[in-house]
């Protein structure tokens, strides 16, 4: 959707509060580098910690206070007023397994949707100091300065990411192993950083499914697409918040197609 309907002036204020709730949810997370990782087990077998519910619960509260007509949909309470024109989308701790081992690849996502479409995007990673924002339609940026993703001569020159490829169904994996094998190395496990990277034009493919869903990639969408980018679902589709669990990110659209042809079918 074109942001030709949402005024420059409400674009740059939106973006503006979601670095705002970047820096809340970051302080809390610095809070607790260092604290014990204690956490339960959810109904999908996912780790969830008494720091993911406060940081979302935070976030909820600065939203409610700020925009009572928007929407939230969030990873760990459930969804408010998801009809609504805008809905903000988040992931409190993107990477929790990571967060409860003690390893500081982990952030949180934040993102507004309009009508179900990405249009705002932040991933922080406060532990290293890292954040991407992207505007729908505008130059995405790192830690404040533009950012442009890879051309990527081709395919066997690609350097792949994958967040975990142990949910990945038969067919998906045989999609991914002939991916793999197709470009020059994969690296595992950074969950949203590598996406960021992507952005940054340090990684050119990003491949993920089974587990995801919209609050762990509705962030990247803006991000990803204002470098240059572009990330869909497996058969090519834009990503919405009604998308399903499979996600593509490539830094040079050409590469983009080719990834498709070979995930076709999976």
């Amino acid at each position: 959707m074109s942001t030709s309907s949402v005024p420059e002036s409400a674009m740059a204020e939106f973006l503006a509060f979601a670095h705002g709730l970047a820096d809340a949810s970051g302080a809390i997370l610095r809070e607790n580098l260092y604290s014990r990782r204690g956490f339960e087990s959810k109904e999908d077998d996912s780790p969830v910690t008494v720091v993911d519910k406060h940081v979302e619960q935070t976030l909820r509260t600065l939203i409610r206070h700020r925009y009572p007509s928007h929407g939230i949909l969030g990873e760990e309470f459930e969804g408010q007023d998801l009809d609504a024109e805008y809905v903000w989308v988040l992931d409190p701790i993107d990477g929790t397994k990571a967060f409860i081992t003690g390893i500081p690849i982990y952030g949180t996502l934040i993102s507004l949707a309009r009508h179900g479409t990405p249009i705002i995007g932040v991933i922080d990673h406060p532990i290293t100091n890292d954040r991407w924002a992207g505007a729908q339609g505008q130059p995405s940026t790192f830690n404040g300065q533009r950012i442009r993703s890879r051309e990527c001569p081709s395919l066997a020159d690609a350097l792949v990411s994958c967040s975990n490829p142990e949910p990945f169904g038969p067919r998906e994996r045989e999609a991914f192993e002939t991916l793999r094998s197709a470009a020059k190395w994969c690296v595992y496990g950074s969950s949203c950083y590598a996406y960021g990277c992507i952005a940054n034009g340090t990684i050119d493919i990003g491949i993920d499914c089974g587990r995801h869903r919209e609050v762990d990639y509705c962030a990247l969408v803006p991000v990803i697409e204002g470098a240059g980018g572009v990330i869909t679902d497996w058969e090519g589709r834009p990503l919405t918040i009604y998308s399903g669990n499979r996600l593509v990110a490539s830094g040079n659209p050409r590469r983009h197609e080719e990834v498709l042809r070979m995930l076709a079918g999976a």
